[in-house]
């Protein structure tokens, strides 16, 4: 990737929208104009490290958020010249109980937008269906030992959840790599300001999630997080104590995380 001096102002190619690189707390902030510059400056730089990896091993394991402040660098990533048939990919959450042909789940959004567009090696689920969710979450532990991540793809809560990590559940030295978590209030709203579902009473109560260690073991973390309700978010995560009372902040606990920005989710840094 480009080495632009934090604070400079860089064309992103083929386009008039801005991208603001700064360095905060240990972590690479872009900063675009618009949601679509976002997404793209994200694809690009993913796209970047993806390749540089698949020439140092075989194959490379990525895991993806699913949520509609992803639209932007999916639709991006999947145009990006990448040898997709090396890769696994991983899902990092998945409500509990919702029908397997609700378009509400994690997984057909992730089909929708990044899984049936471009060939991986492997597509591996999260079960949320299952009959018993603790076996769930031991299976999918084991296939995440059996193909440690390189990669982490996610955004950031209203409440600074990451995965489904909210404040009351996260647990920066959790010793689970996936478990099974009780949905606060603040992120069940979400769902719904999202557009994901019709009222909160809709909403699941509980999900499996990967946890705040399982997010941090990984090699390079690519944080995209759009829009105006994101502020506060993105204002707790650098300006307040690390802890579990803003989840998000764990990302800086991590040597390489490259955090993705519009200039509404940017407006309080």
């Amino acid at each position: 990737m480009a080495n632009y001096l934090p604070g400079t102002i860089c064309p992103l190619a083929g386009r008039n929208q801005i991208n603001i690189l700064m360095i905060k707390e240990g972590i690479t902030i872009h900063i675009s104009d618009t949601r679509e510059a976002m997404g793209i400056a994200a694809a690009i730089a993913t796209a970047e490290t993806i390749r540089d990896t698949l020439g140092q091993q075989d194959e490379v394991n990525i895991v993806f958020a699913a949520a509609p402040s992803q639209n932007e660098f999916l639709a991006a990533l999947v145009k990006q010249d990448v040898d997709w048939g090396r890769i696994n990919a991983f899902h990092m959450d998945e409500y509990i109980g919702l029908p397997k042909d609700s378009k509400a789940l994690f997984a057909y959004y992730l089909q929708t937008h990044l899984f049936n567009k471009v060939g991986f090696k492997t597509v591996n689920y999260i079960n949320g269906n299952f009959a018993t969710p603790q076996f769930e979450c031991s299976r999918y532990t084991a296939l995440l030992k059996q193909h440690p991540v390189d990669i982490v793809c996610m955004g950031i809560g209203e409440n600074s959840h990451i995965a489904f990590n909210d404040p009351p559940v996260a647990n920066f030295h959790d010793k689970d790599i996936v478990k099974i978590v009780k949905l606060d209030e603040d992120c069940r709203q979400q769902q719904v300001n999202d557009g994901c579902f019709a009222d909160i009473n809709s909403v699941p109560t509980h999900a499996l999630t990967l946890t705040v260690p399982a997010l941090l073991n990984c090699k390079y973390i690519f944080c995209i997080v759009p829009g105006e309700r994101k502020a506060r978010a993105i204002f707790n995560t650098f300006n307040s104590s690390v802890g579990e009372e803003y989840p998000s902040t764990a990302l800086r606990m991590h040597k390489k995380v490259q955090l993705f920005l519009d200039k509404y989710s940017s407006s309080l840094l």
